[in-house]
């Protein structure tokens, strides 16, 4: 599976920052998946589960509190209040 450019910051810092081969989150029309080459969007985020899928098979999920993701071809970015992922 390919991968792309993700940075996910809050007021705190970066949370992640690097190669993303899928991300799940919850958009304001209901759960969606960002992966790679995704047509460009913004969206508002609502609170709820996020999951975050890397290269080497490592999957990490977490607690994303509201926000706003951008997808563009380059990057994309999430900007949130609060992210606390289950295994920090």
């Amino acid at each position: 599976m390919s991968s792309f450019s993700l940075m996910i910051s809050s007021p705190d810092g970066d949370l992640f920052r690097g190669e993303a081969e899928r991300l799940i989150l919850r958009g304001t029309e209901g759960e969606l998946a960002v992966m790679a080459g995704h047509v460009p969007f913004v969206t508002a985020v609502r609170k709820g589960r996020c999951v975050l899928e890397l290269p080497d098979g490592m999957r990490r999920t977490g607690l994303l509190e509201s926000g706003l993701l951008t997808v563009d071809r380059e990057k994309t970015t999430l900007l949130t209040s609060a992210l606390h992922w289950n295994d920090d």
